[in-house]
């Protein structure tokens, strides 16, 4: 299993201290770090007790931007190698600590921690000469929109967020390791990578192995990640599981994104841009293979959506609108934000795709979670495995041959009813006749529809799809419509739960 393993697990379950000295090389093996998360998980939880200084904790988002790593002492970098990898500073709330090592022919080190490592800037505490405080995380470089230049394509850092961008975008969503207890009103439980081992890619190869350990109260994990950038970014992911307790409410997958408001839920934002959003879809194929398309919404109150399913074939939170006039922000980009895209690889069986709502007041907080729960829970002493495979790009792996709901605009209509109007759009349309009847089917399991009307658009080369509905009094209604020619489906299905 390699001789790293148990003690590092013994470390951690102590309390965080490290297993060897700080740039000694020992063996490793991939399977070691499931045999850590093992022995971690076979003995009771306890925080890691990481100290930092007073200072660093309470520096504020501005101000720990202002400590920057040093690019000239990345790792690898003059070596001619594919990728780099740069490190981040403790402090805001950053300030767990990360243990990260380099592992070259089946033999790792960990990367020492020293303040020249970083550029403080002035007013900013300054670390003493000597002090070891440690990383909170690292980023991944690599030329993928020049060949001359290693951008920044990744990022792991905080509990078990990373993120990822494919060629010629900007950061957005996020997604977790692993989510436990999203939505409970009693309190979600935030898991967190203890350990990194990041294996020396070989030269002109175009993928990095990144191996990592996680642990929480309830479980520890153990993950290898293959990334490959480029015109969409790829993490393939394969986790172990091992519960310390029955695990109820596990996230597999997770994403986490932003939506303050857009064209169908402005929710009376005084904002001059159209749309402020990381992503505005859940998008969802189902394991009978039906395509789903549940606009987001920043509800009034906590919301959470459940897609039964059996062995789903993928689901994301995407970005569709790609033109800058959807969104009009210059700094944010919004129209450059990755959708991202969890395949699954196997079969995950019967659960639910979740979608979590959360109200916000601004574009700062992440508001937006969706992930895989499993049917049956998890239990002690117990092993689970999941692979699936993450895409960070424009697209998405949806079927072309439906077309996609692309914009939601709603309405007042009258004193009491809404009115919707939505865009669809796919090359599919192309190969219909010019006098091709068009159906649209709107459903809602409560209150009324009235007057669906289908009409060619000329201006996006698509169709639109507008109806009325009368609520009568519902506290919220659950929507579905899809486009048919000739009884089959021509769109996919657009799903909604409308409130007040």
């Amino acid at each position: 299993m390699g001789g790293l393993s148990l003690p590092l697990a013994a470390a951690l379950a102590r309390g965080g201290a490290r297993a060897q000295p700080a740039g000694e090389w020992t063996p490793f093996a991939a399977p070691s770090v499931r045999e850590m998360a093992r022995e971690l998980a076979s003995k009771p939880f306890r925080a890691p007790n990481w100290e930092l200084p007073q200072a660093f904790r309470e520096l504020g988002y501005d101000a720990y931007r202002g400590i920057r790593f040093v690019p000239d002492r990345a790792l690898w970098r003059g070596d001619n190698l594919p990728f780099q990898v740069q490190l981040f500073h403790r402090g805001f709330i950053f300030t767990d600590r990360v243990d990260i090592h380099e592992v070259v022919q089946g033999r790792a080190r960990l990367i020492r921690y020293a303040p020249d490592l970083f550029t403080f800037n002035e007013g900013l505490p300054q670390p003493q000469p000597n002090a070891n405080l440690g990383f909170a995380g690292f980023r991944l470089h690599a030329p993928i929109n020049r060949g001359d230049y290693h951008d920044e394509i990744g990022t792991f850092l905080g509990a078990s967020y990373f993120r990822a961008v494919g060629k010629g975008q900007v950061f957005g969503l996020s997604a977790r390791g692993l989510s436990l207890k999203t939505g409970d009103p009693k309190g979600e439980e935030f898991p967190a990578f203890r350990a990194f081992w990041i294996e020396r890619p070989q030269p002109q190869t175009n993928s990095i192995v990144v191996h990592a350990l996680l642990d929480s109260q309830s479980a520890a994990a153990a993950y290898r990640f293959t990334i490959r950038p480029g015109e969409a970014t790829v993490y393939d992911v394969e986790m172990g599981i091992y519960p310390r307790v029955a695990v109820d409410q596990a996230g597999i997958g997770t994403l986490t994104s932003m939506f303050w408001f857009g064209p169908g839920d402005r929710n009376n934002a005084d904002d001059f841009r159209p749309a402020v959003h990381d992503s505005d879809g859940l998008a969802i194929r189902n394991g009978r293979g039906e395509q789903l398309w549940r606009p987001l919404a920043n509800p009034q109150d906590l919301q959470i959506s459940a897609f039964a399913d059996t062995n789903p074939r993928g689901f994301g939170l995407l970005q569709r609108r790609r033109e800058f006039a959807a969104y009009q922000d210059l700094e944010a980009q919004y129209q450059k934000r990755p959708s991202a895209w969890v395949e699954p690889i196997g079969d995950w069986g019967e659960g639910q795709i979740l979608l979590v709502e959360i109200p916000t007041r601004n574009e700062y907080n992440d508001n937006i979670v969706a992930f895989w729960r499993p049917k049956e829970p998890f239990q002690p002493k117990r092993d689970y495995t999941f692979v699936y495979r993450l895409h960070w790009g424009r697209e998405a792996m949806l079927s072309a041959e439906l077309a996609a709901f692309t914009q939601m605009r709603v309405g007042a209509a009258g004193e009491s009813e809404r009115q919707f109007v939505l865009e669809v759009t796919g090359e599919m349309f192309k190969s219909l006749p010019a006098d091709a009847e068009v159906i649209g089917k709107v459903t809602a399991d409560k209150g009324q529809i009235r007057h669906v009307v289908t009409q060619p658009n000329p201006h996006t080369g698509g169709w639109r799809l507008s109806f009325r509905l009368a609520p009568e009094r519902a506290p919220l209604v659950e929507l579905r419509a899809q486009l048919l020619h000739q009884d089959k489906p021509v769109s996919e299905v657009w799903v909604y739960r409308w409130t007040p």
